[in-house]
């Protein structure tokens, strides 16, 4: 079975060809991406209406590179997998019209995914590939969740962010400290060159009795600590915020990792999402997790921001635990606000 996969929930626009057999591990054949950083760069933050008129133009190119370097043709396609939600509602809209169209046109199904199961799922394409159970750290820039995770869609919400997400927290501390869009890259490149002990800054709900975060009072912190340093702040001590409030974040991050895993009595823990590629964050984490014996599991550098390996991989790990519908009428909808909870079904 091959599964073709489009993500188109934000600001990237990603195609991949998956192929699976009835037990085993998917693997992928060929992806491609485009990242509109660039486009909204000037903006200062994603523009939903640019997002979705990008989405339009790169998808159909996409999906070409991907049959092309796969060496398959649409007619080699079983299933068309796309993002159905979270996500920008008219981002979503492209990559779900394009989609079922394509699946009608083939006579082929449409199968709608949930973008933080691509995520969770997508260790599954590392050299590493984790096992069932274990608990799931999702960090991104909307989401950030501990789960346990039983198998393929049997997963217990933990804990969650009652505020910002510590994606958020990263690029609007950035914004603050006067760095360019994307925001959490730049901060971490910036935090290598400071000393993150020069600043004390919060580290809120790290020894509360629950497995929830909350990121807003960090960014308040760092708001009122960037006005005491002024418009004339030197680099050097912008390097030691930078550090300072990447600490915070990732302190937070390990310690209730620890304490998800502790209170599940599980060994292994899966990191995905764009944060899961911050270097602070493995190396305290991978550090923390092996004085406890844990196994650790990160997705491949490609695979850790939003693509459409994620997506093909969770429609085929889906499809190998449950039937295949038909697709009648490929009428389609698309979920902004999609608790993970919730189960992903066929459009």
């Amino acid at each position: 079975m091959k599964v073709l996969g489009i993500e188109s929930s934000c600001d990237e626009t990603g195609v991949a060809l998956v192929e699976a057999a009835e037990s085993g591990t998917p693997r992928l054949l060929a992806q491609a991406l485009h990242t509109q950083i660039d486009m909204h760069q000037a903006y200062g933050g994603v523009v939903p209406e640019l997002a979705s008129r990008d989405h339009i133009r790169r998808v159909v190119p996409l999906a070409r590179q991907v049959l092309g370097e796969a060496g398959a043709t649409l007619a080699d396609v079983d299933v068309v997998a796309f993002t159905r939600g979270p996500g920008l509602a008219g981002a979503l809209l492209v990559g779900a019209g394009v989609a079922c169209s394509l699946a009608a046109a083939l006579g082929r199904p449409a199968y709608g995914v949930h973008h933080l199961e691509g995520h969770l799922l997508s260790p599954f394409l590392s050299s590493d590939p984790p096992a069932f159970p274990f608990v799931a750290l999702l960090v991104s820039g909307g989401h950030t969740q501990l789960l346990r995770v039983d198998g393929v869609g049997r997963y217990a919400l933990l804990g969650e962010t009652i505020d910002d997400a510590a994606g958020e927290a990263f690029d609007k501390s950035a914004q603050l400290l006067g760095l360019g869009y994307p925001g959490g890259p730049a901060l971490a490149r910036l935090a290598t060159f400071g000393d993150p002990t020069v600043f004390t800054l919060p580290r809120p709900l790290l020894h509360s009795a629950n497995l929830d975060f909350s990121f807003a009072g960090l960014k308040t912190a760092v708001r009122q600590q960037a006005l005491k340093l002024g418009p004339n702040v030197c680099e050097q001590d912008r390097a030691h915020l930078a550090a300072a409030t990447e600490r915070a974040i990732v302190d937070v991050l390990v310690h209730k990792s620890i304490a998800a895993l502790r209170r599940t009595g599980l060994d292994r823990l899966v990191v995905a999402g764009g944060v899961s590629a911050n270097l602070t964050l493995r190396e305290l984490l991978g550090a923390a997790a092996a004085r406890r014996g844990v196994r650790v599991h990160y997705p491949e550098p490609a695979l850790c921001t939003d693509n459409g390996a994620m997506i093909a991989l969770a429609a085929a790990m889906r499809l190998q635990h449950e039937p295949l519908g038909a697709g009648d009428g490929y009428a389609f909808d698309v979920k902004p606000r999609w608790p993970l909870a919730t189960e992903p079904v066929a459009a």
